[in-house]
């Protein structure tokens, strides 16, 4: 986590006991429009392709998880905090979850979602199947107040 993030999520906490479990990322291609959704309250879910944890040995996120979610630039913008988390293969993604990453409809979300991890699966060689498993999250908003807080 960088300096900011870890002074906004200081702050945001006060004197309380801050959760310890707690990171600090960026949405894919288009970190500033995703931060600015989840800020608004529209975007309530994100989804990620289970082979990247696995080529990256990094461990599927939780509930009751923290994030500091970051804009292109690594400046925080919203705490949230991971609610639900299911392994759902791609073509078994509902409608409603689909609307609720933000992406307006289903078609609209298959579409982003399929050049995104084609574009992601050919840096490593493989191929993009409508099946991929994705590791799909809920998460609630906690603070949007990074930019006011001057944080950023």
């Amino acid at each position: 986590m960088n300096e900011v993030a870890q002074l906004y999520w200081d702050k945001y906490w006060g004197d309380a006991e801050k959760p310890t479990a707690v990171s600090a990322w960026a949405f894919g291609d288009t970190p500033d429009e995703l931060a600015q959704l989840v800020s608004e309250g529209k975007k309530t879910a994100t989804c990620s392709g289970h082979v990247f944890y696995e080529m990256e040995n990094e461990s599927l996120p939780t509930t009751n998880e923290y994030s500091i979610i970051l804009d292109e630039q690594e400046h925080p913008v919203a705490i949230i905090k991971t609610v639900e988390v299911l392994l759902v293969p791609m073509n078994e993604v509902t409608e409603e979850f689909a609307i609720a990453e933000g992406d307006g409809s289903y078609e609209n979300w298959k579409s982003i979602h399929e050049r995104y991890f084609k574009s992601e699966l050919l840096k490593f060689g493989l191929e993009f199947s409508e099946d991929m498993l994705l590791v799909c999250e809920r998460f609630t908003l906690i603070d949007v107040k990074a930019k006011r807080k001057g944080f950023c």
